[in-house]
């Protein structure tokens, strides 16, 4: 079967077409054929990412950037990707873009969540993240550590702006003054020193002379404590301390009125007693000696015995009645 010049014409005319419409999907980065969905995310910047730029699961590459484009006067990127449909996710997976390597560049990966929101389809817009990279995180910890250094250079030119302002030429020659006479104390306390040494080294034979005789003292010391603890001190001391305890119970019980030396000391009652009978045999003996003719009535002979007469300094005199409120 023959084809005419117009059947050829049009299969040329479809062909081109078609390649046409295969070179320009290509050149998109896109595929005719493909059936992965095509995805949004919307970035304040998009540090260098470019189209074409893989996008991965895992680390497993599952699709690719196809276009950035400004979306509104603030800025805002749209980044348009596609992702292969043999792996779902939720929609409420980030698109998060981050640092490649060290030098640079910028990747695009999907960190998928499984919850219970509805399952990621072609047309949805992801919620995006950034990771930052090394450099902008050794600029996050370097910026402030720089801050405070220009704020420490700034306040030690203001300490040496203050300095210089204070030390004019009268306090600088004091200073002068004052470095003087510490060179001249320290040239002093150096001849104290020289001095010092000097003695010492004349007087070392009398310095050991005397640390000899303090150790032997000691050595001395040391021998009478143990001729003293071997000749039974420690059990005197024993003996004695438990002397003195009993003589403490002994003056606690009189204090108490325990016993007869107790109850002379606290019973009022019976020194009173005590002192009035005391008082009565005074009286007794002093009458006895002043009128011996009421007890005793002796006559040798039958001869009158002689009327006792009292002497002069009779010391019966001087008795004086005790207070009875004593």
């Amino acid at each position: 079967m023959k084809l005419s010049r117009e059947i050829k014409t049009g299969i040329i005319v479809i062909g081109g077409i078609l390649l046409f419409i295969l070179g320009f999907s290509y050149l998109k980065s896109s595929s005719l054929f493909d059936n992965s969905k095509k995805m949004y995310a919307i970035y304040p910047n998009v540090g260098g990412l470019q189209p074409g730029t893989a996008v991965s699961i895992n680390g497993l590459n599952v699709g690719k950037v196809n276009d950035i484009r400004f979306i509104d006067a603030k800025g805002n990127l749209l980044v348009t990707f596609t992702v292969n449909s043999d792996f779902s996710f939720s929609k409420n997976s980030p698109a998060v873009l981050y640092d490649t390597g060290i030098i640079g560049g910028k990747g695009l990966q999907i960190l998928p969540l499984f919850d219970d929101a509805p399952m990621a389809k072609s047309g949805d817009t992801l919620g995006t993240t950034v990771r930052p990279g090394l450099t902008e995180l050794a600029q996050q910890k370097l910026t402030p550590l720089f801050q405070k250094f220009e704020a420490a250079v700034a306040d030690a030119d203001s300490v040496l702006v203050n300095v210089n302002e204070v030390l004019d030429e009268k306090t600088k020659r004091d200073l002068r003054s004052a470095i003087s006479g510490l060179s001249t104390l320290i040239n002093s306390l150096q001849g104290s020193a020289n001095s010092l040494d000097k003695l010492l080294s004349n007087n070392s034979g009398k310095l050991d002379s005397s640390l000899t005789n303090f150790q032997n003292l000691t050595t001395s010391f040391s021998l009478l404590a143990d001729s003293l603890n071997n000749s039974g001190l420690p059990k005197t001391l024993e003996s004695l301390e438990s002397t003195v305890a009993n003589l403490d119970r002994v003056m606690a019980k009189i204090q108490n009125g325990e016993g007869t030396l107790g109850k002379l000391m606290n019973d009022k009652e019976l020194y009173n007693n005590l002192n009035a009978t005391s008082r009565e045999l005074d009286l007794l003996l002093q009458d006895f000696r002043l009128n011996p003719k009421r007890y005793v009535n002796v006559s040798v002979f039958g001869k009158k015995q002689k009327e006792y007469e009292l002497p002069e300094d009779d010391p019966a005199d001087t008795i004086q009645e005790p207070d009875p409120e004593q």
